[in-house]
């Protein structure tokens, strides 16, 4: 049975911790010089790939003592939110563009460009300690492919747009806090229980 309520945190968890990431950056880039439905189609399955190793290595966690766990994705949530507070700004990065517009070499581009960029990055980790925290891997795994599909498909269509009128600062800020504020829920709850 999936949570809504799980499934709608790990959405916005990840969602912001993503949206400030080099991968929306990324997905503006190709999604600018190659058709956005084959860009997402290759970012979207390399995104479902990354979520679904983040959620099996979570759901691992979850043999260890419930006190291991809650400490560990506490010290792991605090050392996230200190990573978004004090990444400095990532300048563009280069990106190879296929030799033409045909459907596997674009989707091609796009998956194999997340799956290396995004492989152990702050929202794969995160991803694992939510599945670790919350023992639900279909909400979890639901709720991060469903936001990292959201930020992709952002970046492709209209990244420069919502960057205009969103600050990144400001995401990165909100995303720490929140992070911030399950480290510390999670390390209470490996004290007190």
């Amino acid at each position: 049975m999936i949570s809504l309520t799980v499934t709608a945190l790990v959405f916005g968890v990840v969602f912001l911790a993503e949206l400030p990431d080099k991968t929306a950056l990324a997905g503006l880039v190709l999604g600018t010089r190659y058709r956005a439905s084959y860009v997402f189609a290759g970012v979207a399955a390399a995104f479902a790939l990354h979520v679904a190793l983040a959620v099996a290595a979570g759901s691992v966690l979850t043999l260890l003592p419930q006190q291991i766990v809650h400490a560990l994705t506490g010290v792991l949530f605090l050392g996230g939110a200190a990573v978004l507070l004090l990444k400095k700004d990532e300048g563009e990065e280069e990106i190879r563009s296929p030799e033409n517009q045909s459907f596997w070499k674009v989707a091609g581009a796009g998956f194999m460009l997340i799956l290396v960029a995004e492989f152990g990055d702050l929202t794969q980790i995160m991803t694992a300690n939510l599945a670790a925290r919350y023992d639900d891997p279909l909400s979890v795994g639901l709720g991060a492919v469903l936001a990292l599909w959201a930020v992709a498909g952002l970046g492709i269509v209209g990244g420069k747009a919502l960057m205009k009128r969103v600050p990144l600062k400001l995401i990165t800020q909100i995303a720490a806090v929140l992070m911030l504020a399950l480290g510390v829920w999670s390390l209470w709850e490996a004290v007190t229980g």
